[in-house]
């Protein structure tokens, strides 16, 4: 039984793209698809799509690369754990690596990331950090 199905998704993120796969596959939940969906917007993916299963739902995504198989996503950090959750203040921005990474945040606004929190003023659980 999986205690944190977010640190399981980072972590199957982040082991698919230090062994260079195309996609990569996971139980799909609500949660999961906003994150990817930030992702995608934010560039460090090149899309998803959730497959529709008999027992349950799948979420692909597929990973994004440069032009000579460099990486995308630097590195993947999960901040707030279920034995540790983190909250950020509404007036006290999230920046990763000096604003050159994303902060995503679950909000009473949904999944945002720490710029789009900071820009409707509201604060939340900060779930990972990418770079």
């Amino acid at each position: 039984m999986i205690t944190d199905p977010i640190g399981d998704m980072l972590t199957r993120i982040r082991n698919a793209n230090l062994a260079l796969h195309e996609t990569v596959a996971m139980p799909a939940s609500r949660m999961k698809r906003e994150i990817a969906r930030i992702l995608a917007e934010e560039g460090y993916i090149d899309g998803f799509n959730l497959d529709r299963g008999e027992s349950h739902d799948t979420l692909v995504l597929r990973l994004r690369y440069g032009p000579s198989r460099e990486r995308v996503i630097s590195g993947l950090k999960r901040v707030s754990k279920p034995g540790r959750r983190v909250y950020a203040k509404k007036d006290r921005p999230h920046r990763v690596l000096g604003g050159m990474g994303v902060a995503i945040l679950s909000t009473s606004s949904g999944v945002v990331t720490g710029r789009r929190a900071q820009e409707l003023g509201v604060g939340g659980e900060v779930l990972c950090y990418v770079w």
